[in-house]
């Protein structure tokens, strides 16, 4: 088992008495609430009493009114519209939503999703010819584009239009479109920049609707699409996302479109959703369209409006998510053999690993499969149209996207961000490329970062967790319950207890650790705990060992009975 190294949060330097004081919480609390950045009175209301109000102006933004006018202007002379985006989540989801909008108002409009293995990322020359041999004069990209100069300087030679709605960074040039909405710009000085893709096309979507004399409310129909978006593109939960996810949690909740009350119906989940539900089981199945064949078939279904339809569709891609889980599964596997049977492979600082029949659509998974049990940087590669193709992703702190720019030399091209990237390279470049690689992760990498990092938000008794007459959970529990919806700089606030013994240890599943803990002092009081792939853990808590435990505190329902459970990161023999 991978040992794990604890960091704790440093604590505020400003005072918590103000907060104590006004909102009754205790000192914990209010630090936790310090750590996200909320350190007045009126910015906890805002924190834990998101309101639609707190949406910005859309016209903020820069080029908005140039994006608004352009839409309208096709609208009056009855251009042909393509909404054009990326195949993930967040570029089907921001199509889907920028397409039910504009067919609502206007009938010349069709959808495209570029294919992931004939196109690639992005805005395809493929992609721009298609539109013009159709008669579509105006593109609107959506998470993707910020980069595409020389392809939008295509489209207009051929007569083609673009309105670019983007979140990624810019490179040192604009693209030459009629309007560029991205909130990274450096002359934009809207007042939130952490947007994903959906969420600008939503202020596009936002934009419009204002502007054709609409109701802010009639856009809460789209509110489920940002909010699967944000929780998949794992953009911060914060701002504006997080107004825009709280939200969306609702309508997924209670009133979702077609498509993805069939994606949870398939699910089979019982609950309310929360951000790690979208994460991991809406997210996963809207990707799974794009990874295995298209991610048209995607869209189709987030905007199928009749229920055979979505039925069918909602079947057809739980198909594909299933086969992208065995295609994972078994290439993951693989992978690990050939770590497990390569001692130079096991000695390395990195991992780059290749196999010609490995399935393009599904390696980032399998790389970050391999970081699980090998904590290193790794590139996942496999054979795509006589190249080596590949994937790679980081451990915390390491710029993956350095590392990889250092051997440019032996890459035909790369792109990517300090935790994710992707890249092409002849295939005889391979072994030379894992060498270099290796070389310049070692100069760069410390050895605290090969150790995978459990962030402590807190210390905590565990008493603060026990009943409270008359209330099904601890007041210390139904505040937490309000830090909600969690995510990047917002996640599930992580507690420490220490000094904890085991009643009723037990593995479950071969690999997990099931168990009762309680603190001497108050031994009377048992609280129950899952250690998810902790079981090696069993013989020496087992013993009346004293151990510390790093948890996140949910509900576990059995039988209709709810209770708190535990659900331990790391346990630390004392």
């Amino acid at each position: 088992m991978q040992q794990k190294r604890w960091t704790y949060t440093p604590k505020s330097e400003k005072s918590t008495k103000e907060l104590e004081e006004k909102l009754g919480l205790s000192k914990e609390l209010v630090e936790l609430l310090h750590q996200r950045g909320v350190t007045t009175f009126e910015e906890a209301q805002t924190f834990f009493r998101p309101q639609l109000e707190d949406i910005h102006d859309p016209f903020l933004m820069k080029d908005m009114d140039k994006a608004v006018a352009r839409v309208l202007k096709a609208f009056e002379k009855e251009e042909k519209i393509l909404v054009y985006g990326d195949y993930d989540v967040d570029g089907t989801t921001a199509v889907s939503l920028m397409y039910t909008f504009l067919i609502k108002h206007y009938p010349n409009v069709e959808f495209y999703i570029p294919d992931r293995y004939t196109e690639g990322y992005g805005v395809s020359y493929q992609g721009i010819d298609y539109a013009a041999d159709n008669d579509f004069k105006l593109i609107i990209a959506l998470d993707c584009g910020i980069k595409a100069i020389e392809k939008v300087d295509y489209a207009t030679e051929k007569g083609v239009y673009f309105i670019i709605c983007d979140h990624h960074r810019p490179g040192d040039d604009i693209p030459k479109a009629v309007a560029v909405l991205d909130p990274k710009r450096k002359d934009c000085t809207y007042p939130y920049d952490e947007l994903c893709g959906c969420g600008v096309g939503f202020k596009l979507v936002q934009a419009l609707n204002q502007e054709l004399g609409f109701e802010f409310e009639v856009l809460e129909e789209y509110f489920d699409l940002l909010v699967v978006s944000i929780g998949a593109d794992i953009v911060p939960v914060t701002g504006e996302n997080r107004v825009l996810a709280y939200f969306g949690l609702k309508k997924i909740n209670h009133s979702p479109r077609k498509g993805i009350a069939e994606i949870l119906k398939l699910s089979a989940l019982k609950r309310e959703l929360n951000i790690t539900d979208v994460v991991f089981i809406v997210g996963p199945r809207i990707n799974a369209a794009g990874r295995m064949k298209s991610g048209m078939n995607a869209v189709k279904l987030l905007v199928s409006g009749d229920d055979e339809t979505a039925k069918e569709l909602g079947a057809f891609i739980e198909g594909e998510n299933k086969q992208r889980k065995n295609f994972d599964k078994s290439i993951t596997q693989e992978a690990l053999n050939m770590i497990d049977e390569n001692k130079e492979f096991q000695e390395a600082k990195s991992t780059v690993l290749y196999s010609e029949g490995w399935h393009k659509g599904v390696i980032g998974i399998v790389a970050s499969r391999v970081i699980e049990t090998h904590y290193k940087p790794t590139i996942i590669l496999t054979e795509s149209n006589g190249k080596a193709a590949g994937s790679a992703r980081s451990v915390q702190g390491f710029d993956v996207y350095n590392a990889i720019d250092a051997c440019s030399d032996l890459v035909e091209q790369f792109g990517g961000h300090m935790y994710a990237a992707g890249m092409t390279m002849p295939i005889e470049n391979i072994e030379a490329f894992r060498k270099k690689f290796d070389e310049v992760v070692s100069q760069t990498i410390t050895e605290e970062q090969l150790v995978p990092e459990i962030r402590i938000d807190s210390e905590i008794e565990l008493s603060k967790l026990a009943p409270e007459p008359g209330a099904q959970f601890p007041k210390f529990y139904r505040i937490i319950k309000q830090f909600a919806p969690f995510g990047p700089k917002n996640m599930h606030p992580i507690f420490v207890a220490t000094g904890v013994k085991a009643k009723y240890p037990k593995v479950v599943g071969d690999t997990h650790l099931k168990l009762s803990v309680y603190q001497e002092e108050h031994s009377d009081d048992l609280y129950d705990c899952i250690g998810f792939g902790l079981a090696d853990y069993f013989n020496q808590i087992n013993q009346g060992q004293l151990f510390d435990i790093a948890f996140v505190i949910e509900e576990n329902t059995w039988n209709g009975n709810t209770k708190l459970q535990l659900n331990l990161r790391d346990i630390k023999l004392v």
